[in-house]
């Protein structure tokens, strides 16, 4: 690894070094996928991975290529601790709106893991049900601390390969280019062809009638 990505990796870990030297033993880094997008779910990762955890190239998914991501994803789920994802889908998010749908996946996350954390560092997400478990809320996380932008690979990955399946039962839309998000030729398939029932209903009232 070279002398760069180590000082990087570093300094990433250090908030969680902080919380190891605390005797904290477990540290569930949590992230989501997919606010954003038009059509299909959200995702939340969970992940706790060892303290001597040292992976080349975690950072925040947006920032990494897909091909990259898909090893790096590998890399973490084989060294995780523990980990887990929360996915809602597509009614429940206009039901609830997006912002409870996520912290839905978190609760769902959370519940989906083997070990119990004994603190969560998520990304920006406050007042919500973390199972009693302490929570430490951090803007931009995924690209400031080790164990959120390992969730957030997990999270976009996971997501990314059931858009990818999704796109084989509704073809037309583009599903596994676009990853549901409201691209103009997205957008514009929706306008001539009509919404499917991946889509969000209270995110395309803008541009089509649902």
């Amino acid at each position: 690894m070279k002398e760069k990505e180590i000082e990087r990796l570093t300094i990433l870990k250090e908030e969680e070094n902080k919380l190891y030297n605390e005797n904290i033993k477990f540290i569930c880094g949590i992230d989501e996928a997919g606010r954003g997008p038009l059509a299909g779910p959200v995702v939340v990762g969970a992940v706790i991975l060892p303290e001597n955890s040292f992976i080349e190239g975690v950072n925040d998914s947006k920032k990494i290529s897909e091909k990259k991501r898909e090893r790096i994803y590998e890399q973490i789920i084989e060294e995780a601790l523990a980990y887990s994802v929360g996915i809602v889908d597509q009614k429940t998010i206009d039901e609830i709106n997006i912002l409870n749908a996520t912290k839905l996946g978190v609760k769902l996350a959370l519940e989906g893991l083997n070990q119990r954390p004994d603190v969560i560092m998520v990304d920006a997400l406050n007042n919500m049900d973390t199972l009693g478990i302490p929570y430490i809320s951090v803007v931009k996380g995924d690209a400031k601390n080790y164990c959120i932008a390992a969730a957030s690979i997990i999270a976009k990955v996971t997501r990314d390969r059931i858009m990818r399946q999704l796109d084989e039962v509704y073809p037309i839309y583009g599903f596994s280019k676009n990853k549901g998000y409201g691209t103009a030729e997205h957008i514009r398939i929706i306008k001539e062809n009509g919404p499917c029932i991946l889509h969000r209903k209270s995110f395309i009232k803008n541009f089509t009638k649902v």
